[in-house]
Protein backbone atom coordinates (compact mmCIF):
# COMPACT_ATOMS: atom_id res chain seq x y z
CA UNK A 1 0.00 0.00 0.00
CA UNK A 2 2.93 2.34 0.65
CA UNK A 3 4.76 1.35 -2.37
CA UNK A 4 1.55 2.38 -3.98
CA UNK A 5 1.37 5.96 -2.75
CA UNK A 6 -1.30 5.69 -0.24
CA UNK A 7 -0.79 6.69 3.08
CA UNK A 8 -1.69 5.15 6.50
CA UNK A 9 -4.81 7.04 6.95
CA UNK A 10 -6.44 7.98 10.40
CA UNK A 11 -6.44 5.62 12.73
CA UNK A 12 -9.65 4.00 14.93
CA UNK A 13 -8.21 5.83 18.03
CA UNK A 14 -5.36 7.06 20.02
CA UNK A 15 -4.57 4.58 23.25
CA UNK A 16 -3.15 5.70 26.67
CA UNK A 17 -1.30 2.79 28.10
CA UNK A 18 -2.89 -0.06 25.24
CA UNK A 19 -6.60 1.35 26.55
CA UNK A 20 -9.09 3.09 24.22
CA UNK A 21 -10.55 5.96 24.92
CA UNK A 22 -12.71 7.09 27.75
CA UNK A 23 -16.10 8.01 26.56
CA UNK A 24 -16.64 11.23 26.62
CA UNK A 25 -18.68 11.55 23.47
CA UNK A 26 -21.05 8.71 22.78
CA UNK A 27 -21.08 9.25 19.12
CA UNK A 28 -17.39 8.36 18.77
CA UNK A 29 -16.22 6.43 21.24
CA UNK A 30 -18.11 2.88 21.54
CA UNK A 31 -19.57 1.66 24.79
CA UNK A 32 -17.54 -0.79 27.05
CA UNK A 33 -14.30 -0.43 25.95
CA UNK A 34 -11.32 -0.45 28.71
CA UNK A 35 -10.26 2.70 29.24
CA UNK A 36 -7.10 3.98 31.76
CA UNK A 37 -7.61 5.59 35.24
CA UNK A 38 -5.14 7.28 37.30
CA UNK A 39 -5.56 7.22 40.45
CA UNK A 40 -4.67 10.45 42.88
CA UNK A 41 -4.42 11.70 46.22
CA UNK A 42 -5.91 15.42 46.91
CA UNK A 43 -2.91 17.81 47.83
CA UNK A 44 -0.21 15.26 46.46
CA UNK A 45 2.39 15.79 43.76
CA UNK A 46 2.97 13.25 40.89
CA UNK A 47 5.96 12.66 37.99
CA UNK A 48 4.27 12.26 35.10
CA UNK A 49 6.34 10.32 32.01
CA UNK A 50 4.87 10.92 28.56
CA UNK A 51 5.92 9.05 25.41
CA UNK A 52 4.53 9.48 21.77
CA UNK A 53 5.42 6.05 20.89
CA UNK A 54 2.77 6.72 17.94
CA UNK A 55 3.74 5.80 13.88
CA UNK A 56 2.94 8.87 12.54
CA UNK A 57 1.47 11.64 14.21
CA UNK A 58 2.28 14.62 16.51
CA UNK A 59 0.25 15.13 19.50
CA UNK A 60 -0.84 17.82 22.20
CA UNK A 61 -1.01 16.30 25.70
CA UNK A 62 -2.59 18.80 28.22
CA UNK A 63 -4.23 17.66 31.76
CA UNK A 64 -8.12 18.86 32.22
CA UNK A 65 -7.46 22.44 34.91
CA UNK A 66 -4.07 21.08 35.93
CA UNK A 67 -0.85 22.68 35.56
CA UNK A 68 2.30 20.86 33.74
CA UNK A 69 5.69 21.33 35.25
CA UNK A 70 8.01 20.26 32.80
CA UNK A 71 11.57 18.78 34.37
CA UNK A 72 12.79 16.22 32.71
CA UNK A 73 13.37 15.24 28.79
CA UNK A 74 15.18 12.27 27.28
CA UNK A 75 17.80 12.15 30.12
CA UNK A 76 18.28 15.67 30.85
CA UNK A 77 17.26 18.71 33.77
CA UNK A 78 15.22 21.03 32.38
CA UNK A 79 14.34 24.37 33.76
CA UNK A 80 10.97 24.15 35.43
CA UNK A 81 8.02 25.67 34.36
CA UNK A 82 4.62 25.41 33.91
CA UNK A 83 2.67 24.15 30.84
CA UNK A 84 -0.88 24.01 30.18
CA UNK A 85 -0.35 21.56 27.37
CA UNK A 86 2.67 20.65 25.29
CA UNK A 87 2.93 18.83 21.93
CA UNK A 88 4.87 15.79 21.53
CA UNK A 89 5.87 14.26 18.35
CA UNK A 90 6.35 10.83 17.45
CA UNK A 91 9.48 9.35 19.50
CA UNK A 92 9.51 11.98 22.02
CA UNK A 93 8.68 11.78 26.06
CA UNK A 94 8.86 14.18 28.84
CA UNK A 95 8.33 14.63 32.71
CA UNK A 96 5.98 16.64 34.26
CA UNK A 97 5.15 16.98 37.94
CA UNK A 98 1.77 17.58 38.93
CA UNK A 99 0.42 18.63 42.01
CA UNK A 100 -3.41 17.66 42.57
CA UNK A 101 -4.55 21.06 43.34
CA UNK A 102 -8.16 21.02 42.21
CA UNK A 103 -11.24 20.16 44.11
CA UNK A 104 -12.99 16.54 43.78
CA UNK A 105 -16.71 17.45 42.62
CA UNK A 106 -15.73 15.51 39.59
CA UNK A 107 -13.06 13.54 37.59
CA UNK A 108 -10.61 15.32 34.91
CA UNK A 109 -9.67 14.59 31.30
CA UNK A 110 -6.25 13.41 30.26
CA UNK A 111 -6.11 13.94 26.46
CA UNK A 112 -3.73 13.50 23.71
CA UNK A 113 -5.04 14.92 20.57
CA UNK A 114 -3.43 14.78 17.03
CA UNK A 115 -1.54 17.81 15.71
CA UNK A 116 -0.48 19.24 12.43
CA UNK A 117 -3.05 16.96 10.23
CA UNK A 118 -5.09 17.79 7.50
CA UNK A 119 -7.28 14.72 6.99
CA UNK A 120 -11.15 15.40 9.07
CA UNK A 121 -11.43 11.91 10.37
CA UNK A 122 -8.43 13.06 12.35
CA UNK A 123 -10.25 15.62 14.53
CA UNK A 124 -12.40 12.91 15.48
CA UNK A 125 -9.77 10.71 17.11
CA UNK A 126 -8.13 11.68 20.82
CA UNK A 127 -6.84 9.71 23.38
CA UNK A 128 -8.80 10.60 26.53
CA UNK A 129 -7.70 9.11 29.57
CA UNK A 130 -9.34 9.60 33.36
CA UNK A 131 -7.35 11.63 36.50
CA UNK A 132 -9.60 10.20 39.36
CA UNK A 133 -9.31 11.63 42.90
CA UNK A 134 -9.78 9.63 45.86
CA UNK A 135 -12.24 11.88 47.30
CA UNK A 136 -14.14 12.32 43.36
CA UNK A 137 -17.92 12.72 43.84
CA UNK A 138 -18.35 12.14 39.88
CA UNK A 139 -17.42 10.95 36.78
CA UNK A 140 -15.79 13.27 34.14
CA UNK A 141 -18.18 14.78 31.58
CA UNK A 142 -18.40 17.28 29.09
CA UNK A 143 -16.20 18.41 26.31
CA UNK A 144 -12.89 17.88 26.44
CA UNK A 145 -10.18 20.43 27.32
CA UNK A 146 -9.77 23.02 24.20
CA UNK A 147 -6.57 21.78 21.84
CA UNK A 148 -4.45 24.94 20.44
CA UNK A 149 -5.90 27.12 18.02
CA UNK A 150 -3.19 28.30 15.96
CA UNK A 151 -4.41 28.29 12.96
CA UNK A 152 -3.17 31.60 12.22
CA UNK A 153 -0.31 31.43 14.67
CA UNK A 154 2.58 28.63 13.15
CA UNK A 155 5.24 29.93 15.78
CA UNK A 156 3.29 28.94 18.57
CA UNK A 157 4.64 24.67 18.92
CA UNK A 158 7.55 26.20 17.52
CA UNK A 159 8.31 28.74 20.11
CA UNK A 160 6.75 26.43 22.77
CA UNK A 161 10.19 23.61 21.41
CA UNK A 162 12.54 26.87 21.94
CA UNK A 163 11.50 27.04 25.48
CA UNK A 164 12.46 23.72 26.49
CA UNK A 165 15.90 25.04 28.10
CA UNK A 166 18.23 22.75 29.83
CA UNK A 167 18.63 23.32 33.42
CA UNK A 168 22.03 24.04 34.17
CA UNK A 169 22.49 24.40 37.86
CA UNK A 170 20.24 20.30 38.43
CA UNK A 171 22.84 18.07 40.18
CA UNK A 172 22.95 15.32 37.72
CA UNK A 173 25.04 13.79 35.28
CA UNK A 174 26.17 16.05 32.35
CA UNK A 175 25.76 15.12 28.65
CA UNK A 176 28.41 15.38 26.62
CA UNK A 177 30.99 16.35 26.00
CA UNK A 178 31.14 15.17 29.66
CA UNK A 179 31.41 17.78 32.84
CA UNK A 180 30.78 20.52 30.36
CA UNK A 181 28.38 22.72 29.67
CA UNK A 182 30.13 24.64 27.48
CA UNK A 183 29.23 23.00 23.94
CA UNK A 184 28.70 26.39 22.69
CA UNK A 185 32.50 27.37 22.60
CA UNK A 186 33.70 24.13 21.00
CA UNK A 187 34.80 24.24 17.36
CA UNK A 188 32.35 22.35 14.84
CA UNK A 189 35.02 19.86 12.71
CA UNK A 190 32.35 18.46 10.45
CA UNK A 191 28.71 19.98 9.24
CA UNK A 192 26.32 17.85 7.20
CA UNK A 193 23.02 19.70 5.81
CA UNK A 194 19.86 17.35 5.26
CA UNK A 195 17.41 18.05 3.46
CA UNK A 196 14.23 15.70 2.75
CA UNK A 197 11.36 16.60 0.20
CA UNK A 198 8.36 15.58 -0.69
CA UNK A 199 7.88 12.05 -1.42
CA UNK A 200 8.33 10.70 -4.89
CA UNK A 201 8.53 7.73 -7.20
CA UNK A 202 11.59 5.47 -8.13
CA UNK A 203 11.37 2.56 -9.87
CA UNK A 204 7.85 2.36 -9.91
CA UNK A 205 7.43 3.13 -5.96
CA UNK A 206 6.45 5.70 -4.08
CA UNK A 207 10.03 6.88 -2.10
CA UNK A 208 11.31 9.01 0.55
CA UNK A 209 14.74 10.80 0.33
CA UNK A 210 17.78 12.76 2.12
CA UNK A 211 19.72 14.60 0.21
CA UNK A 212 18.22 13.11 -2.93
CA UNK A 213 19.35 9.23 -1.26
CA UNK A 214 16.34 7.30 -0.51
CA UNK A 215 17.86 4.45 2.39
CA UNK A 216 17.38 0.85 1.19
CA UNK A 217 18.72 -1.63 3.72
CA UNK A 218 21.43 -4.20 2.42
CA UNK A 219 20.78 -7.92 3.48
CA UNK A 220 24.09 -7.97 5.70
CA UNK A 221 24.29 -5.77 8.79
CA UNK A 222 26.52 -2.97 8.22
CA UNK A 223 28.42 -3.27 11.39
CA UNK A 224 28.84 -6.17 11.08
CA UNK A 225 30.00 -6.26 7.59
CA UNK A 226 33.21 -4.06 9.07
CA UNK A 227 33.80 -6.71 11.16
CA UNK A 228 34.04 -9.22 9.12
CA UNK A 229 36.10 -6.96 6.82
CA UNK A 230 33.34 -7.69 3.77
CA UNK A 231 33.33 -4.64 0.89
CA UNK A 232 30.05 -4.20 -1.19
CA UNK A 233 27.62 -4.54 1.23
CA UNK A 234 26.95 -0.32 1.83
CA UNK A 235 29.11 2.31 0.60
CA UNK A 236 30.27 5.69 2.40
CA UNK A 237 29.37 8.14 0.21
CA UNK A 238 26.21 9.48 1.62
CA UNK A 239 26.06 13.77 0.53
CA UNK A 240 26.97 16.06 3.20
CA UNK A 241 25.10 18.50 2.10
CA UNK A 242 21.89 18.36 -0.19
CA UNK A 243 22.52 17.35 -3.85
CA UNK A 244 20.78 20.09 -6.63
CA UNK A 245 17.65 19.31 -7.11
CA UNK A 246 17.65 18.59 -10.74
CA UNK A 247 20.14 15.29 -9.70
CA UNK A 248 18.36 12.27 -10.33
CA UNK A 249 17.09 10.58 -6.78
CA UNK A 250 18.30 7.25 -6.05
CA UNK A 251 17.88 4.23 -3.94
CA UNK A 252 20.99 3.16 -2.32
CA UNK A 253 22.96 1.64 0.84
CA UNK A 254 24.50 4.13 2.02
CA UNK A 255 26.25 6.04 5.04
CA UNK A 256 27.67 9.21 6.22
CA UNK A 257 31.35 9.33 7.68
CA UNK A 258 31.50 10.97 10.52
CA UNK A 259 34.97 11.87 12.44
CA UNK A 260 35.70 10.36 16.10
CA UNK A 261 35.79 12.44 18.87
CA UNK A 262 34.65 15.40 16.67
CA UNK A 263 32.20 17.95 17.40
CA UNK A 264 29.36 17.56 14.48
CA UNK A 265 26.53 20.19 13.40
CA UNK A 266 23.60 18.26 11.92
CA UNK A 267 21.24 21.12 10.29
CA UNK A 268 17.75 18.94 9.46
CA UNK A 269 15.82 20.68 6.30
CA UNK A 270 12.59 19.94 5.50
CA UNK A 271 11.29 20.68 2.61
CA UNK A 272 7.88 18.99 2.60
CA UNK A 273 4.56 20.05 3.97
CA UNK A 274 4.17 17.56 7.47
CA UNK A 275 6.05 17.62 10.52
CA UNK A 276 9.17 15.40 10.79
CA UNK A 277 10.75 14.22 14.00
CA UNK A 278 14.24 12.97 13.54
CA UNK A 279 16.03 10.41 15.78
CA UNK A 280 19.74 9.16 16.25
CA UNK A 281 20.52 6.18 18.08
CA UNK A 282 24.12 5.76 20.07
CA UNK A 283 23.98 9.81 21.11
CA UNK A 284 22.19 12.63 22.56
CA UNK A 285 22.51 16.48 20.81
CA UNK A 286 22.15 19.81 21.67
CA UNK A 287 19.42 21.05 19.92
CA UNK A 288 20.36 24.69 19.11
CA UNK A 289 18.12 26.16 16.91
CA UNK A 290 15.20 26.24 14.96
CA UNK A 291 13.23 28.16 12.18
CA UNK A 292 10.92 28.44 9.13
CA UNK A 293 12.61 28.82 5.95
CA UNK A 294 16.08 27.77 4.40
CA UNK A 295 18.90 27.11 6.39
CA UNK A 296 22.03 29.57 5.49
CA UNK A 297 25.35 29.19 7.77
CA UNK A 298 24.50 33.27 8.49
CA UNK A 299 21.74 31.70 11.17
CA UNK A 300 24.57 30.46 13.24
CA UNK A 301 24.86 33.61 15.13
CA UNK A 302 21.21 32.64 16.48
CA UNK A 303 22.02 29.62 18.08
CA UNK A 304 21.71 28.83 21.67
CA UNK A 305 25.11 28.56 22.85
CA UNK A 306 24.43 27.86 26.83
CA UNK A 307 21.37 25.88 28.10
CA UNK A 308 20.05 23.78 24.52
CA UNK A 309 18.18 21.17 25.77
CA UNK A 310 20.26 17.76 25.37
CA UNK A 311 18.08 15.06 23.75
CA UNK A 312 17.65 12.18 21.14
CA UNK A 313 14.84 13.11 19.24
CA UNK A 314 13.80 16.63 17.42
CA UNK A 315 11.16 17.95 15.16
CA UNK A 316 11.55 19.99 11.86
CA UNK A 317 8.64 22.20 11.31
CA UNK A 318 7.05 22.01 7.60
CA UNK A 319 9.06 24.59 5.80
CA UNK A 320 11.70 24.91 8.42
CA UNK A 321 15.06 24.20 9.55
CA UNK A 322 16.19 22.25 13.19
CA UNK A 323 20.05 21.98 14.12
CA UNK A 324 21.68 20.42 16.49
CA UNK A 325 25.37 19.87 18.29
CA UNK A 326 26.66 16.30 18.83
CA UNK A 327 29.87 14.79 20.41
CA UNK A 328 31.33 12.33 18.69
CA UNK A 329 32.28 9.91 21.01
CA UNK A 330 31.20 6.59 20.48
CA UNK A 331 32.41 4.46 17.81
CA UNK A 332 29.78 2.72 15.71
CA UNK A 333 27.98 3.03 12.92
CA UNK A 334 24.31 4.72 14.17
CA UNK A 335 20.97 5.30 12.52
CA UNK A 336 19.31 8.66 11.70
CA UNK A 337 16.21 8.36 10.98
CA UNK A 338 12.57 9.67 10.66
CA UNK A 339 10.40 8.69 12.98
CA UNK A 340 7.35 8.15 11.45
CA UNK A 341 6.95 4.84 10.46
CA UNK A 342 5.88 5.34 6.87
CA UNK A 343 8.66 7.62 5.95
CA UNK A 344 11.14 5.70 7.63
CA UNK A 345 9.90 2.57 5.39
CA UNK A 346 10.24 4.56 2.51
CA UNK A 347 14.05 5.18 3.18
CA UNK A 348 14.21 8.40 4.93
CA UNK A 349 17.04 7.41 7.04
CA UNK A 350 21.01 6.88 7.06
CA UNK A 351 23.61 5.66 9.13
CA UNK A 352 26.20 7.92 10.52
CA UNK A 353 29.89 5.55 10.33
CA UNK A 354 31.83 6.58 13.49
CA UNK A 355 35.15 4.89 12.99
CA UNK A 356 38.58 5.39 15.26
CA UNK A 357 41.16 5.74 13.19
CA UNK A 358 43.68 4.05 15.21
CA UNK A 359 41.52 1.28 15.20
CA UNK A 360 40.80 0.69 19.16
CA UNK A 361 36.95 1.34 19.35
CA UNK A 362 37.45 1.37 22.85
CA UNK A 363 33.61 2.11 23.59
CA UNK A 364 32.34 -0.22 21.82
CA UNK A 365 31.26 -3.69 23.27
CA UNK A 366 32.24 -7.09 21.93
CA UNK A 367 29.59 -8.81 19.43
CA UNK A 368 27.81 -10.69 21.67
CA UNK A 369 27.34 -14.33 21.31
CA UNK A 370 23.64 -14.34 20.47
CA UNK A 371 24.36 -12.20 17.86
CA UNK A 372 21.79 -12.22 14.53
CA UNK A 373 23.61 -13.20 11.30
CA UNK A 374 22.29 -12.69 8.12
CA UNK A 375 22.95 -11.57 4.98
CA UNK A 376 26.96 -12.60 4.11
CA UNK A 377 27.07 -13.60 7.32
CA UNK A 378 24.14 -16.03 7.87
CA UNK A 379 26.78 -19.70 8.03
CA UNK A 380 27.71 -18.03 11.07
CA UNK A 381 24.55 -17.57 12.42
CA UNK A 382 24.16 -19.87 16.00
CA UNK A 383 20.99 -21.42 17.54
CA UNK A 384 19.21 -19.23 19.63
CA UNK A 385 18.24 -19.46 23.00
CA UNK A 386 15.01 -17.65 23.92
CA UNK A 387 14.94 -17.06 27.89
CA UNK A 388 12.30 -14.33 29.34
CA UNK A 389 12.24 -12.63 32.92
CA UNK A 390 9.18 -11.96 34.50
CA UNK A 391 11.00 -9.90 37.73
CA UNK A 392 10.74 -6.02 37.26
CA UNK A 393 11.72 -3.77 40.14
CA UNK A 394 10.50 -0.16 39.97
CA UNK A 395 12.73 2.85 41.66
CA UNK A 396 11.08 6.01 42.85
CA UNK A 397 12.67 9.54 42.46
CA UNK A 398 12.46 10.97 45.34
CA UNK A 399 14.61 13.75 44.39
CA UNK A 400 12.30 14.76 42.44
CA UNK A 401 10.03 16.89 45.30
CA UNK A 402 9.51 16.46 48.95
CA UNK A 403 5.60 15.89 47.72
CA UNK A 404 6.15 13.72 45.18
CA UNK A 405 3.97 10.54 45.70
CA UNK A 406 4.73 8.26 42.82
CA UNK A 407 5.39 8.53 38.82
CA UNK A 408 2.43 8.07 36.36
CA UNK A 409 4.30 6.47 32.45
CA UNK A 410 1.70 7.13 29.77
CA UNK A 411 2.51 5.60 26.68
CA UNK A 412 0.78 7.04 23.91
CA UNK A 413 -0.24 5.48 20.28
CA UNK A 414 -2.81 5.08 17.53
CA UNK A 415 -4.36 1.84 17.23
CA UNK A 416 -6.42 0.65 14.30
CA UNK A 417 -9.22 -1.78 15.76
CA UNK A 418 -10.01 -3.20 12.35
Amino acid sequence: MLDDGQDLGAPDAILINGRAPYRYDSALVPDGLPYEIVGVEPGETYRFRVHNVGVSTSLNFRIQNHNMRLVETEGTYTNQQNYADLDIHVGQSYSFLVTMDQNASTDYYIVASPRFVGNPRWHEVAGVAVLQYSNSKGRASGSLPDAPDDHYDKYRSMNQARSIRMNTSAGAARPNPQGSFHYGSINVTQTFVLKNEQPLSIGGKRRRTINRVSYSPPETPLRLADLHNLTGVYAADFPATPSDDDAPPRVASSALNASYKGFLEIVFQNNDTDVQTYHLDGYSFFVVGMDYGEWTPDRRSEYNKWDAISRCTTQVFPGGWTAVLVSLDNVGVWNLRAERLDDWYRGQEVYVKVADPLGYNITEMVVPDNALYCGLLKERQKPQVHESNSKSSAQGDAGWSNRLLATMILVVAAVIFS
